[in-house]
């Protein structure tokens, strides 16, 4: 059985990410391709675990504040259960992995907003992940400032609505997101070939159609029977 097809989307919270994840999948499904979505941190029992330490805002309230290399390395012990109960067995199955976020994100939030620097991340992708690199990124990235702003008004309606709050991050400053966008910048830069950047502050069905180009451009429809 041919191999799979590993695609991740990247961006800062706000950029429209996990809608366009949805819609891609919808697509792909329609098409006659098998999908797998997950997301990151979570998707598995011990990611999301994981994720409830480090996305809520009271987790820093119960346990003190998370250290910087603590943070990513709770990240990478995410991503390498993700892996290995997720995401191989998908690709063995030959079928399509859309992921929301990746170690993309790794990099330009521990290692651009929280300063790490990209080579202790890349370090830890080598050992936990054994390299594994998505086949394509689709990178939304339109203007910070609007980014942000989506964020956080989504993030007021998931508490209303849910009684769940996950913006830790959300509550960081400014600076803290501007390294995070000069870092995927980086990423996009030195990772052309995997990386697909796009900066439209568009309508959802304009970006939509670009992703569906960007895609169909690489993976060919089934063969039918």
């Amino acid at each position: 059985m041919p191999r799979g097809y590993f695609i991740t989307f990247e961006g800062l919270d706000g950029s429209g990410k996990t809608t366009q994840l949805r819609r891609l999948a919808t697509t792909l499904e329609a098409d006659g391709h098998t999908v797998v979505t997950l997301r990151q941190p979570g998707g598995t029992a011990l990611g999301d675990r994981i994720r409830s330490v480090l996305l809520d805002s009271k987790s820093e309230a119960a346990l003190g504040p998370i250290a910087p290399a603590a943070e990513m390395a709770l990240m990478f012990a995410d991503r390498a259960q993700s892996i290995a109960e997720v995401i191989l067995p998908a690709l063995d199955a030959g079928s399509i992995i859309l992921c929301d976020r990746y170690t993309d994100s790794s990099e330009a939030y521990q290692g651009g907003g929280r300063q790490l620097g990209s080579e202790r991340i890349l370090a830890m992708h080598a050992a936990a992940c054994d390299n594994l690199q998505p086949d394509l990124t689709i990178l939304l990235l339109p203007s910070l400032e609007s980014s942000l702003r989506r964020a956080r008004r989504r993030n007021q309606r998931h508490v209303e609505q849910k009684g769940t709050d996950e913006n830790r991050f959300e509550r960081e400053s400014d600076d803290f997101y501007r390294r995070i966008y000069e870092k995927y910048e980086e990423i996009a830069a030195r990772e052309s070939h995997r990386v697909a950047v796009i900066r439209d502050d568009a309508s959802i069905d304009h970006i939509q159609t670009l992703i569906h180009e960007l895609v169909s451009a690489r993976i060919p429809a089934p063969a039918t029977k």
